[in-house]
């Protein structure tokens, strides 16, 4: 018998400034929820103003672009452009240096998406950094519901489809759902791992019974880790389609040091990453004489 998870808790993510004049709305990695290992931030963004050249250490980064067009580049050469729908999985390991920039759309409108920082565990900490791109064409799809629920299997499985590759160092299911009204859908996740429910659009109803809790545009909803599914509905009479991003995780035992874009096990390790940054060493040796050519773009 499968046992749903209860909702731990709600919250909302509130808009706030980040990088250069980007404005993103937080739920993880604020004062409300800190951490919720392995995710250490979740930042929906809606911008036409971007990152420029930033360093990393010690996580991994998922960016899924839902609008727009981005373009990155990195002190090692590496650069690409990600479309609507496409993903990025950045390993930032022992040092990277990068930049993530939208392109002006024709319209005016913004670049809308959504950035995962993801920690890594302690072994790979200084790992070599790599990336792995995921095109919208390739993540495999399921309808459920009589056609009212579609899923877009990121990473994971949903209803008998799994997804096309292992993207990550850490495990993690990443889960699109849209749900027409009226809509009901029962998601198996694994036992034990930590999970949560963002809301992109629309409303949705977590649970059923006396249980249920009813979450609106922006909410994340935060689940207890035991139980091994999950249910989300629509109301019969909703007006627009849900959106939901289901996340899971292996939560990670070890601790969590946080200075900015570094994240690392100690106090120690932090105060040596600033050192390595500033005297461009251990990983960081190319950050020298580095400048990307999309960082000072302005529009």
């Amino acid at each position: 018998m499968s046992t749903p998870r209860a909702v731990a808790k709600v919250v909302r993510a509130i808009e706030q400034a980040e990088g250069a004049g980007a404005r993103v709305r937080r739920s993880i990695g604020t004062r409300q929820q800190r951490n919720f290992s392995p995710f250490l931030m979740l930042d929906h963004f809606a911008t036409t103003a971007g990152f420029p050249d930033h360093p990393h250490r010690g996580q991994e980064t998922i960016t899924y672009l839902l609008k727009g067009v981005v373009d990155h580049e990195d002190f090692a050469g590496n650069a690409g452009t990600l479309y609507e729908g496409d993903l990025q999985f950045m390993t930032a390991g022992r040092g990277i240096v990068h930049a993530e920039m939208p392109r002006k759309q024709p319209d005016g409108s913004q670049n809308v998406g959504l950035q995962l920082w993801v920690d890594l565990p302690k072994e790979l900490k200084y790992c070599e950094p790599r990336y792995r791109d995921l095109r919208a064409a390739e993540i495999p799809k399921v309808d459920v519901d009589d056609g009212r629920v579609t899923v877009k299997v990121i990473s994971g499985q949903s209803h008998g489809v799994d997804s096309v590759k292992e993207l990550a160092y850490t495990p993690v299911w990443l889960l699109d759902f849209q749900l027409r009204p009226g809509a009901k859908v029962t998601q198996a996740l694994p036992r034990g791992w930590n999970a949560f429910a963002y809301v992109l659009d629309g409303d949705v109803t977590v649970g059923e019974g006396a249980e249920a809790k009813k979450a609106e545009q922006y909410d994340n909803v935060f689940f207890k880790q035991e139980g091994d599914v999950i249910q989300l509905s629509t109301e019969a009479s909703a007006t627009k389609d849900a959106r939901v991003f289901v996340i899971a995780g292996t939560p990670l035992d070890q601790p969590v040091v946080q200075y900015g874009p570094f994240v690392l096990n100690s106090q120690e390790e932090v105060m040596q990453t600033f050192a390595d940054y500033q005297t461009h060493e251990n990983g960081f040796e190319r950050a020298k004489s580095w400048r990307s050519q999309i960082g000072d773009r302005v529009y």
